[in-house]
Parts: C-alpha cells; structure tokens; sequence
C-alpha cells in the first residue's frame, strides 16, 4: 500500500467516525433546541460561543491547525443553530400589541424564526402563555424615561410565569406621514401617551394637536388608514414600512438615551448555568411590623448580595399594603444563596423568586424586521 492509499484509508475511517459523532453533536443540539422552546430562550448565545472555541482551541497543539479547526467549530456551530432554528420554527411568541408595535420589534429580534402573535393587553399575552396557547411572551417591564411598568409588575407578583431572558431595546420615535405629507402640512398627531410625552418638546415647538391612541403602531394604521396629510403618527422606522407611511422627521424624542427593558415570560424557570453574571428577581411582602422593610433589605445585603433596583407596588387586594420588586447579583441556589431566603422569609409574608437572567443584551444590532 502506497502512502496516498494509506492516508485515503486514515481519512476514510475518520470521516466514518466524524459521522457518527456528528450525529450525535446534533441530536445534542436538538435537546438544546427543545429545553430552549420550553424556557423561551433564543437559540444564539454569545457568551457560550466564545467559551466553547476557545477551550477546544486551546486543545489543539499545532498552531497551523489551530486557525482551521477554529473555522471549522465555527462552521459546525453554525449548523448546529441551523438546525435548531428549523426546530424551533414552531416557537410560538406572545406580546402586546399590534403588527409593528415595539413589543412587537423586540419579539422578532429576539425570536426571529417563532411566530409571533399580539394581544389587546399585557394581561392578555401573559394569560396565553400561562394556559399553554403561547410558548413565552416578550413584556417591557421598564422604560429609561417612563420607568417601571407596574402592570407587568403586578403579573408578575400575582401570576405563576418565571423571568428567563431581560433586553433593552433602545427606542428612537419619529414623524410618520402618508405619501405626500410633509412636516408642514401636519396639525395633528397620534401615538400612545408615553410616545406623546417622549416628543412633547418637539410636538410643542411645531404647534401640533395630539390624539392617544392604544400604541405607536396603531396610530401608524390609523394615520395611514385615514390617508390625510394633515394627520401624522409618531412611532418607530420599522412601524413605517409596514404601513406605507413616509419617515416627515427622525429621532424627535427629548431623550436620545430612550430604552425599553423586555422580560421574556415562560412557564419553565430557567436555572442559569453560568453563575459568574447571574442576576435574579425578588417579589416580597413584609410582615406588618414596625422596621420590616429595613431588616427585609438587611438580610439581603447581609447574605453578601447586591441589590441593583428597589421598587415597591400597591397590592391590588389590599388597601395601603404594598410589595417589593428587588433586582440582584449572586447566585441565590448557593448555600448563601439558600440562606438569604430563608431568612428573608422569616422577614416576609410572601416571597417568590420570579426568574433569573444573566446579562441584558441589547438589541439595537440585532437582525432588523
């Protein structure tokens, strides 16, 4: 046997193995694809790409071959999310609103190949995920400019869906016109309450009327639905497009460092793996005692835990009473972790863990509609 023979039969026989392991690469993936479906989770993760290569680079000794093998992992993670993307075309997403709105933008960036459906409320998409007709539902939980918003808040409290993914998707409003309208020619324009007051400056110095609509994406359908130039939508590029609107002025709210906060709501809680970033939510109600509050917070710092956010919320039930949303770093499945709850419910009359998430990922460069 000649030395060409002999290294055709060397590839021949690990080409056979390659197969087989490649077999079982991707029926690993597909048990990804299925845990993720299961938890709302999108299929690409940046941080765990980034490991892989690199420890199974570091196993490869040549340092000629290293550069390939890293294309060729590469290649191989790419079909593998492939894959998982024809597994997950089934994803079915919840959000609130219509066709456009930023919930809306926020869910297909997130989820680009489920299928997406809006519903008239938040109530109303958390329910459809709750009762098994959605598999996850995209909710903004807070706005740079507006705050916190307590409807998601209180579903949050009251219902049984856990926290397993935060994005902030930076929200940039602007004039939208039908075909022929110009900023001139508008004397009115509509868009929901918080859009309106995002824009109040620049709406104030162009003398515009101002009509509430339920979000930005429904006044876009209204304006084009009306086809009058004198009336105009304030809402996002994308809202455009789908409604053949024309972009009259861009970027018009006060605020250029506008961001939304999304929560990604399923029915499986989502135990983080990498403990190293992890951050997790707290919902708790507190004895009515005299310093509860004070040492409610105590125990959590006391545990060595850093809280980031403090917000407090009527319950709805109850007349003057209130609970507390506490966003914080550590690992709360450690011992101290396990510690720090169990104190905490001594402090409390109701606790619950509503999620845990690692790191807000933006969405600005995500794939665009």
């Amino acid at each position: 046997m000649d030395k060409l023979d002999q290294a055709r039969k060397i590839i021949d026989r690990v080409d056979s193995e390659m197969a087989e392991l490649f077999c079982r690469r991707m029926e690993a993936a597909g048990m990804i694809a299925a845990y993720k479906q299961e938890r709302g989770l999108p299929i690409f993760d940046a941080a765990r790409e980034r490991a892989v290569v690199e420890r199974n680079a570091a196993a490869i000794t040549d340092e000629a071959l290293r550069g390939y093998y890293v294309t060729f992992l590469k290649g191989m993670m790419d079909l593998s999310k492939q894959y998982q993307h024809r597994l997950m075309d089934g994803l079915h997403v919840a959000y609130s609103g219509v066709e456009g709105a930023f919930a809306d933008i926020a869910a297909r960036r997130i989820f680009p190949d489920g299928r997406h459906t809006g519903f008239e409320s938040f109530q109303a998409a958390y329910d459809a995920v709750a009762d098994g007709r959605c598999d996850c539902a995209v909710l903004p939980v807070e706005n740079s400019y507006a705050g916190a918003v307590g409807q998601v808040m209180d579903l949050m409290f009251g219902g049984e869906l856990y926290i397993n993914g935060v994005y902030t998707l930076p929200i940039t409003q602007n004039l939208l016109g039908v075909p022929g309208a110009s900023i001139s020619s508008v004397k009115t324009v509509i868009s929901h309450p918080q859009a309106l007051s995002q824009c109040a400056g620049y709406i104030r110095a162009h003398g515009y009327e101002t009509v509430a609509a339920a979000n930005t994406a429904v006044a876009a359908r209204q304006v084009a639905d009306s086809g009058d130039v004198a009336v105009a939508a304030i809402a996002s590029a994308e809202t455009a497009r789908l409604y053949g609107l024309e972009l009259l002025d861009h970027d018009i709210n006060e605020s250029l460092t506008n961001t939304t906060k999304f929560a990604v709501f399923s029915r499986v809680e989502n135990r983080v793996k990498d403990k190293t970033d992890q951050k997790f939510i707290l919902l708790f109600t507190v004895n009515d005692v005299a310093g509860a509050l004070a040492k409610a917070i105590s125990v959590i710092a006391g545990h060595g835990f850093n809280m980031k956010v403090l917000r407090s919320r009527p319950v709805k039930d109850r007349a003057w009473q209130y609970y507390f949303y506490v966003e914080a770093e550590g690992d709360d499945s450690s011992e101290e972790g396990q510690r720090m709850l169990e104190d905490l419910s001594a402090q409390c009359e109701k606790l619950k863990v509503a999620g845990h998430y690692t790191v807000e990922i933006n969405l600005k460069d995500s794939e665009k509609l």
